[in-house]
């Protein structure tokens, strides 16, 4: 692997704005996003977010990641990560292919994060607002990650990103 390629974890809440900063972070580093709401959706239509789904969709999220990792390629990861297995997993699969990892915590105002749910259209996400209460009650705390507040306007999150890649 190149001293360069990188696993990066964008996590947070619905509406925190992690496919903005996700977007940036693989625009920065030139890496390939794999997003957990598009993969949901691309192997389940109609998804209905049981257990089994969830599984599947980080199962498949991981070998993606995998296979583009051990292509010499960075990525990044774009999902809520809301349990710390998962990201234990992602810790994991970055020693497996001896790449560096980068936890980031997107973290937005509960107003504001509510506030882009509700103006979603067109979006991969269907989480709404009572999807984000239930997840901000299920998050499991993050072990060391870098965070990136996106309450503000879109160029401090942007001039934050840069800071951090």
């Amino acid at each position: 692997m190149s001293d360069t390629t990188r696993l990066v974890v964008v996590c947070g809440l619905p509406g925190a704005g992690k496919s903005t900063v996700a977007a940036a972070v693989a625009d920065r580093l030139d890496a390939a996003i794999v997003r957990t709401d598009v993969v949901r959706k691309e192997l389940f239509p109609d998804p209905s977010y049981t257990d089994e789904e969830s599984s599947r969709t980080y199962e498949a999220v991981f070998d993606r990641a995998s296979e583009r990792l051990e292509a010499g390629d960075s990525v990044v990861l774009d999902g809520t990560f809301r349990r710390g297995v998962r990201r234990r997993e992602a810790r994991d699969l970055a020693e497996r292919r001896n790449v560096a990892l980068r936890l980031v915590r997107v973290r937005c105002d509960e107003q504001t994060a509510k506030d882009r749910i509700r103006s979603r259209a067109d979006d991969p996400s269907d989480a709404d607002v009572g999807v984000y209460d239930l997840l901000r009650e299920e998050f499991e705390p993050v072990e060391d990650p870098v965070v990136v507040d996106n309450s503000g306007d879109l160029d401090s999150t942007l001039d934050r990103v840069r800071a951090l890649f």
